[in-house]
């Protein structure tokens, strides 16, 4: 063989593999947008990575994250809703009713998956449940919707209460929704309702000077994420205070607050990450319909009824998924 011709064939033994190479598809990068911050949602990430996992799909081997965390100001999500879609991520990943809105304002392309306690259709981020249309699909746990049997649960355990409280965040687009459900279920019980309002931590102190000032006898807190990862002041507060209170969480529950019912966010993070999976292997977000999650938890901390003098009844105490000793 001619020398020329020998160099020729080894160069290009040796440039077909780097082309080759080149030419590989990059690695799909999933977008990450919450309201909170990383702690505060270590458990619903984790559902989302098995989700995704079921479906054959590995952080660092064939995706990469991105996330964006508010940290609790959810006036910042439009601005990282944005950086995420100049990041051009292959799914867009909304965990929360404003990031989901921030997600939406921000791209009318990529496909977004959101999580939500409120109705998708009243919210407008879905035309249909069945069939979404759009670039957005996702679960709900219709945690607003249940907001008025909090208020009946709450009502079991402190009969004697006639005026209760509802703590809502008036950022929170469901909230609204919320406090229209909760007052009506008020009217049917013979209830007065006073509404509180806080969205940032220094609110907390003068909502719950308001509670005591109204002599409420009970606190429903309303579903909110900002609410979630206050869980642990929030029962710290309503235990100190000797106020009975019901919220979404079992986070509040665990941190001292008497009751948490609400939908599992476990099973809604890990329908999310199958779907983000099924997206990710071609299937659009218009054709996969919203997931209703119908696992509702029942927490009720005994030890923190112990220490505001009631008295569970024993059919709640068996209705209940965990008993906090």
């Amino acid at each position: 063989m001619k020398r020329r011709a020998f160099i020729t064939l080894l160069g290009g033994a040796v440039v077909w593999p780097l082309a080759a190479r080149a030419q590989q598809p990059a690695m799909p990068v999933i977008g990450f947008l919450a309201g909170e911050t990383p702690e505060l949602r270590a458990g619903p990430v984790r559902a989302f990575r098995q989700g995704l996992s079921e479906q054959g799909y590995v952080e660092g081997r064939n995706f990469s994250f991105e996330f964006r965390w508010a940290e609790g100001r959810n006036d910042r999500l439009p601005a990282l809703a944005a950086d995420l879609v100049r990041r051009q991520v292959a799914v867009l990943v909304a965990g929360g009713t404003p990031p989901a809105l921030a997600a939406k304002a921000a791209t009318s392309t990529i496909p977004i998956l959101f999580d939500t306690g409120g109705d998708p259709i009243d919210l407008g981020l879905v035309s249909s449940l069945n069939r979404p249309g759009g670039n957005l699909t996702g679960a709900t746990s219709l945690n607003v919707e249940i907001g008025p049997k909090r208020l009946e649960l709450l009502h079991e355990l402190v009969p004697t209460a006639r005026i209760i409280a509802l703590l809502v965040n008036p950022t929170n687009p469901n909230g609204d929704a919320l406090s229209r459900h909760v007052q009506t279920a008020a009217r049917t019980l013979g209830l007065e309702l006073h509404v509180l309002n806080a969205s940032v931590e220094r609110d907390f102190d003068s909502a719950f000077a308001t509670l005591a000032q109204v002599q409420a006898g009970g606190l429903v807190i309303a579903t909110d994420g900002y609410f979630l990862g206050q869980s642990e002041q929030l029962g710290t507060r309503v235990l100190r205070r000797r106020v009975p209170a019901i919220f979404a969480y079992h986070e509040f529950a665990a941190a001292g607050g008497l009751v948490s019912y609400g939908g599992s966010l476990t099973d809604q993070y890990r329908l999310l990450g199958i779907y983000t999976a099924r997206i990710l292997k071609g299937e659009r977000a218009a054709d996969l319909p919203v997931q209703q999650v119908t696992k509702v938890e029942l927490i009720i901390n005994l030890k923190s009824a112990r220490a505001l003098g009631l008295t569970v009844p024993p059919t709640l105490l068996a209705r209940a998924d965990e008993v906090i000793e």
